[in-house]
C-alpha cells in the first residue's frame, strides 16, 4: 500500500488538466478532408472537451486554408511549419541510390516511386513528437485527411489512457507488405542486439515475431494512434529511430512509420500498456472497424458487416500472445528471418 503522501500525490496527479492534442500533417490540398475530420472528431468527442487541434504542413498554410479550419470548429488550433532538418533527406542516405531505389520500387507496391511518401513515413517515425508546438503535450492523438469516426465517444480516451497507465492506444491491426520492409526486422535485431540495456525486463515483442524469429508483419496503422509521448521522447525509441535512419530503410525500401511504431512498442512497452480502442469505429481508405457489441454499436452509425477487426490475423495475436521476459526476447533476437 502505498505511503499517504504517495496516494495524495497520485490523486493530485489525476485531478491535473491533461496536456493533449490532436494532430496531422497536412498539405493545403487537403483542406476538405480534414475539415470533414475535425468535424467529426468534433461532433464525436471534441465538442465536450475543446483539446486543441494541432496543424503541421512542409509549406505555410494559405490564408484559405486557415479561415477554413477556424470555421469548422470552436476549439483552438494552432499552424505549424516543419523544420528544413526534419524534413527532408536523411544524411545516411545518398540522393542517386534513392533516386535508383524509387525507380526499382515504383511498380513493387503502392507509392514505391514516391520520394514525398518517404519523407512523411521518416518525420513521423522519428520527428512529429518533436515539433516546438507539441513540446508541452502529455499525449497526442493523430488525425488525418478523409477518415470517418463512426462513434459517440462519451469520454476522454486521454484520461482514460492515463487513468489506466497506457501508453499506445490503436483502432487497426493489418499485416504489412512484405515488400516494403525486406530489412526491417534484421536491421531491429541488431538494435536489439547492440543495446541491450535498454530493453525492459519484460515486453510484447513476441506480437511481431513468432516463435521461430520469423516478423510477423503486425503492425498499429498508425494514422490513428493516441500515444503518452514520453514514449517517442525516451532514450530507447531515440536510439531505435536513429538506427533505422543510418540504415537507410526509410527511403531504400519504404519503411513505414506503422511498423516502425509497432515493432517499437510491442519492443519495448507490456501488452498491459497497449490498448485496442475496440469503441471506436473508424475508417481509413482501405479499412474500416465497427463495433459489433451492443452496448457499443448503440453509438454508432455503421454496420459490421464488412469489418475487418474482427477477422483481424494480427488482432487475434494481439490477443493471444503476452509478455515474455529480456532473456527470450534476445533470444528471438538472434533468430535470424527465414521468410
Amino acid at each position: 500500500m502505498a505511503a499517504p503522501n504517495e496516494a495524495a500525490n497520485k490523486d493530485n496527479s489525476m485531478n491535473k488538466p491533461i496536456r493533449a492534442a490532436l494532430v496531422a500533417l497536412v498539405r493545403n490540398s487537403d483542406l476538405n478532408g480534414i475539415r470533414s475530420t475535425i468535424r467529426q472528431v468534433d461532433d464525436r468527442f471534441n465538442r465536450n472537451y475543446n483539446y486543441p487541434y494541432i496543424l503541421l504542413n512542409d509549406k505555410n498554410f494559405t490564408d484559405e486554408f486557415k479561415e477554413g479550419i477556424h470555421a469548422i470548429t470552436k476549439a483552438p488550433v494552432h499552424f505549424g511549419l516543419l523544420s528544413d532538418d526534419h524534413w527532408g533527406l536523411s544524411p545516411y542516405v545518398t540522393e542517386e541510390k534513392v533516386k535508383s531505389a524509387l525507380e526499382y520500387n515504383k511498380n513493387r507496391y503502392i507509392y514505391g516511386g514516391s520520394y514525398s511518401y518517404r519523407l512523411m513515413c521518416r518525420y513521423q517515425s522519428g520527428f512529429i513528437h518533436k515539433h516546438p508546438l507539441l513540446q508541452d503535450l502529455d499525449y497526442y492523438w493523430r488525425i488525418e485527411p478523409d477518415v470517418n469516426y463512426f462513434c459517440d465517444i462519451p469520454y476522454d480516451p486521454f484520461k482514460y489512457m492515463r487513468d489506466n497507465g497506457l501508453i499506445y492506444g490503436f483502432t487497426t491491426t493489418p499485416m504489412e507488405i512484405q515488400k516494403t520492409v525486406e530489412t526491417l526486422w534484421d536491421t531491429t535485431r541488431k538494435w536489439m542486439m547492440e543495446n541491450q540495456e535498454l530493453l525492459p525486463e519484460e515486453s510484447f515483442v513476441r506480437w511481431v515475431v513468432n516463435e521461430k524469429g520469423d516478423y510477423t508483419r503486425c503492425h498499429f496503422w498508425s494514422n490513428f494512434e493516441i500515444v503518452d509521448l514520453s514514449f517517442y521522447r525516451s532514450e530507447a525509441y531515440e536510439s531505435y529511430f536513429q538506427h533505422l535512419d543510418r540504415a537507410g530503410g526509410f527511403f531504400y525500401e519504404r519503411w513505414g512509420d506503422a511498423p516502425v511504431h509497432s515493432i517499437a512498442a510491442a519492443m519495448l512497452l507490456r501488452k498491459e500498456q497497449l490498448h485496442w480502442f475496440e469503441d471506436i469505429g473508424y475508417y481509413h481508405p482501405g479499412l474500416r472497424h465497427c463495433p459489433n457489441k451492443p452496448e457499443m454499436a448503440a453509438r454508432c452509425i455503421c454496420g459490421p458487416r464488412s469489418d475487418f477487426m474482427y477477422r483481424s490475423i494480427c488482432n487475434r495475436r494481439f490477443g493471444n500472445v503476452g509478455n515474455v521476459p529480456k532473456n527470450e526476447t534476445l533470444l528471438l533476437a538472434q533468430m535470424p528471418d527465414k521468410r
